[in-house]
């Protein structure tokens, strides 16, 4: 599998799917803190997988979708931090 480059926080993508709805009222209806939903969609916290659960049923999506968009954006800022040289352990 290819890494996206520069994958977009997950953040991004559910301010584009939540169009007009306020974050209150997304809040409320996906069961969670106003604060906790708000996190998320300025990139301060990333998606759970409980979280990814309530925006799959939110959106009709799968929480893979929303879940997957998290470690590729994990994945990438990982990779952009300097790592020590790793012994390969198997052939």
């Amino acid at each position: 599998m290819t890494r996206m480059h520069n994958p977009p926080h997950p953040g991004e993508v559910l301010r584009e799917y939540l169009g007009d709805i306020t974050v209150t009222q997304a809040a409320a209806k996906l069961g969670v803190n106003r604060v906790t939903l708000s996190r998320i969609m300025t990139g301060a916290a990333g998606i759970s997988a409980d979280m990814a659960y309530r925006l799959g049923e939110a959106f009709g999506t799968s929480p893979e979708l929303w879940a997957g968009m998290q470690l590729q954006y994990d994945l990438f800022l990982a990779g952009k931090l300097p790592r020590p040289r790793i012994e390969r352990l198997a052939a």
